[in-house]
């Protein structure tokens, strides 16, 4: 993951996959869609088994057309599946430990919520990238830090290391973290729960971002 001139989309995917194979459809559809250079699996309160089957369905669709395929919370895992990394937050395995499980070629993001401590400590550890969050309400976090857009401008005027900003993010209040800096907007539920489905939902961030750009 690379700092480029367009922001992207960071594909999270929901908390729970009851039949991945059906969801790997929903998938494809998003990524041919374009506008997204990562995949994450974030599946919480399941067992291991369910997640090395879910990253076994989900995993190859993604890295065949070019789009990095991460794991949260499990750098284990993460090796043993075939992903190109992990994501990590503050709670989970540091990203030292999954720097040393994974390797020097492996894509590892930390989450550094509204702290500009947090942030500047992983990318001098070497982190790949960097999240922000959550900027808006979010419906998968029930209690999470509120960050301000100021930080990614912060961000983006301090180093070249990418960042993410994450929670509650749609393509109708995307434009401020755009015009802040924001280089991947990491979205869930705007994209799956789309009333239309995750091609359309693109297409509104896409547009959103063009818009954003201008």
């Amino acid at each position: 993951m690379n700092k480029g001139a367009t922001t992207a989309l960071y594909l999270i995917t929901p908390q729970r996959l009851d039949d991945p194979v059906a969801f790997a459809e929903q998938l494809k559809a998003a990524l041919d869609s374009g506008g997204s250079d990562c995949v994450q699996l974030r599946l919480k309160d399941v067992c291991d088994d369910t997640i090395r089957r879910a990253a076994d369905v989900l995993r190859p669709p993604t890295q065949e057309r070019d789009v990095a395929f991460v794991m949260n919370d499990r750098p284990d895992l993460a090796r043993e599946t075939g992903c190109d990394g992990v994501h990590v937050g503050q709670d989970d395995t540091s990203y030292a430990e999954a720097r040393a499980l994974l390797g020097p070629d492996a894509i590892i993001g930390v989450t550094c919520k509204a702290s500009r401590h947090l942030a500047i400590e992983a990318a001098e550890a070497g982190a790949d990238y960097v999240a922000f969050g959550a900027f808006f309400g979010s419906t998968t976090k029930a209690r999470t830090v509120h960050a301000s857009p100021e930080i990614l401008d912060w961000w983006s005027e301090t180093t070249n290391v990418p960042c993410v900003a994450i929670g509650g993010i749609t393509p109708g209040n995307c434009k401020p973290l755009i015009a802040a800096g924001a280089d991947f907007l990491a979205v869930i539920s705007a994209i799956w729960d789309h009333p239309v489905g995750p091609e359309l939902a693109m297409a509104e961030f896409k547009h959103a971002i063009a818009e954003a750009e201008r």
